[in-house]
C-alpha cells in the first residue's frame, strides 16, 4: 500500500506557476503600467486608451528602454528606469500622431481624439454625462438651459443620447458619479471637472 502511495506521490504533477514567478508577473504588469500611465501624462493633452493598452506601452518602452541601456553602457539598472520611461513617451507620441493622428502641441493638442482603441466608449460615455467631447480643450460646456438639452453639449441628444442620457438633474448622484470616473480615467482635466461638476450643481440649486 505504502509503495503505490509513493509512486502517486512521484506522479502527481507539479504546480504548473510557482508562486514567485505569480510575484514576479504582476510586479512587471504593475511596473509596466506605471510607466504607461507616466508617459500618457507627460504627454500635454488627454489620451484616452485601455488599461491593458497602458500597459502594452508601458512594457514596450521598458524593452527598448533595456535594450538601449544594455547596448549603450551594458546591464546598468540605474538607467534603465529613465530609458524606459523615455522610450514609453517616444511610443505615446507615435500613438498619437499615426493612429489619432492629433497634433502634438498646441491648442489642438488639448482637443479630446476622435480615432484610437477605446476612444468611441469614451466618446459615448462622455456624451452619456452631458458633455460634448467635441468641445474638450476648446469650451467644456456652454451656457445651461432647462428645455431638455444635454448638460453642457449645447445640443438637443439624438438617437441612443435621447434614450441613454437625459437630463442630469434627474439623477445627479449617477451623473456626479460618472465624472468622476471619467476625471479618474484622465479622460477630464482637473479644470473641466470642476467645470462640468459646478455647473451640475449651480443647476440643481436652480
Amino acid at each position: 500500500m505504502s509503495c503505490w502511495v509513493r509512486r502517486f506521490a512521484r506522479s502527481a504533477p507539479e504546480p504548473r506557476y510557482a508562486p514567485p514567478v505569480v510575484g514576479s508577473v504582476i510586479a512587471l504588469l504593475l511596473s509596466a503600467f506605471v510607466t504607461g500611465a507616466l508617459a500618457r501624462f507627460a504627454v500635454p493633452g488627454p489620451d484616452p486608451m485601455p488599461a491593458w493598452l497602458t500597459v502594452v506601452i508601458g512594457l514596450a518602452g521598458s524593452l527598448i528602454g533595456w535594450g538601449i541601456v544594455l547596448a549603450a553602457v551594458g546591464p546598468n539598472a540605474s538607467w534603465v528606469g529613465i530609458a524606459s520611461f523615455l522610450a514609453a513617451i517616444v511610443l505615446v507620441v507615435l500613438y498619437r500622431r499615426f493612429v489619432q493622428k492629433r497634433a502634438l502641441w498646441g491648442p489642438d493638442a488639448y482637443r479630446f481624439p476622435e480615432r484610437g482603441v477605446g476612444v468611441r466608449e469614451y466618446r459615448d460615455r462622455l456624451q452619456r454625462a452631458g458633455i460634448d467631447p467635441d468641445r474638450i480643450g476648446v469650451q467644456l460646456t456652454g451656457p445651461p438651459s432647462g428645455n431638455g438639452q444635454h448638460f453642457g453639449s449645447g445640443r438637443e441628444p439624438q438617437g441612443d443620447d435621447a434614450t441613454g442620457a437625459g437630463d442630469p438633474t434627474d439623477n445627479p448622484a449617477y451623473y456626479l458619479g460618472l465624472l468622476e470616473q471619467l476625471h479618474d480615467s484622465g479622460v477630464l482635466e482637473d479644470g473641466e471637472y470642476d467645470a462640468a461638476r459646478l455647473r451640475l450643481l449651480e443647476r440643481l440649486r436652480s
